[in-house]
């Protein structure tokens, strides 16, 4: 790994509680854009980016461009991993996330860092997501409002069992202790897994309408199959490592049967099989009180 930044470090070039780390591949325009949008913050974050060994310049228009971003240039595509570099890399105690196509809105951040402040408990604040130029609410964000879980004291807003990345801010700590993204997934669902780990550590999480993250999806992305596929192979690396067997069994033979008929399936159905002994050699279930949560979200059905 090799990095290029200003010579001084991320928090004398900053002031805040928020650093902002983006990870990136092959998406110099989409990146170019977010990195402006951030830059014109009234109070500018820290911002790290990695470059998951891109070749189409990025790295090179970050330096020239944005040299006020501290750049990490990786020799290898690391995948959603390549964001536990940028936490590492952060001098806050807050991270967050932008994807290379979403920016938070003026204003969001630092509200965020103020609940995380006051609420100790809380590891993971998710924010609204407003989808494309209309800024059309995205259907998770209504979900989430919503409140299937409650609203516990001790946490900002209803409280969730997932976030998608390019919407949540994390408290360092709690984030490193449960080891960020598994590089076993790789990409695709990788935040499942984090949260669950830090529900099953007694942290909380909560969704919070007033701290806004904008997302144009890139239209450089895999086909929709490529990533069912993807998250498909993730969900169930998961319940085979935190959640009961009897789902992940029932899960797999249902993905099993799609197999014979559907290559997307069958796709899914090698990238498990491939990493099973692995996920199997970190299995560490969840508490019942865990489990009972995502009953209630109807998400072991």
């Amino acid at each position: 790994m090799t990095t290029e930044s200003p010579a001084l470090p991320v928090a004398s070039r900053r002031s805040g509680r928020v650093t902002v780390v983006i990870a990136t591949r092959n998406r110099r325009t989409e990146l170019a854009r977010t990195l402006r949008h951030l830059a014109g913050l009234p109070a500018r974050p820290a911002v790290v980016v990695v470059d998951n060994a891109s070749g189409d310049g990025t790295a090179r228009t970050v330096g020239e461009v944005f040299p006020d971003v501290r750049l990490v240039r990786l020799p290898r595509n690391a995948g959603a991993c390549a964001r536990n570099i940028g936490v590492e890399l952060a001098d806050t105690p807050y991270v967050a996330f932008s994807d290379d196509d979403s920016w938070w809105e003026p204003g969001s951040l630092a509200r965020a860092a103020d609940l995380f402040d006051r609420h100790p408990r809380l590891a993971v604040l998710v924010g609204r997501v407003l989808l494309g130029e209309e800024g059309r609410e995205d259907a998770v964000s209504r979900k989430m409002a919503s409140a299937p879980l409650g609203s516990p004291p001790d946490l900002p807003g209803p409280a969730v069992l997932g976030f998608p990345a390019c919407a949540a801010v994390v408290r360092k700590d709690a984030f490193r202790s449960v080891g960020g993204f598994s590089d076993l997934l790789f990409f695709g669902g990788e935040e499942s897994l984090v949260a669950l780990d830090l529900a099953a550590a007694g942290w909380g999480a909560a969704y919070v309408e007033d701290v806004v993250a904008h997302h144009q999806p890139s239209p450089q992305r895999e086909g929709d199959a490529a990533r069912w596929a993807l998250h498909r192979r993730n969900d169930l690396l998961v319940h085979w490592m935190r959640l009961p067997l009897t789902g992940a069994v029932r899960r797999t033979g249902a993905l099993a049967a799609k197999a014979l008929h559907d290559r997307a399936a069958a796709r899914a159905l090698a990238g498990l099989l491939r990493r099973l002994p692995a996920a199997l050699a970190h299995r560490r279930p969840v508490p019942p009180s865990v489990v009972r949560r995502l009953e209630r979200l109807g998400e072991l059905r």
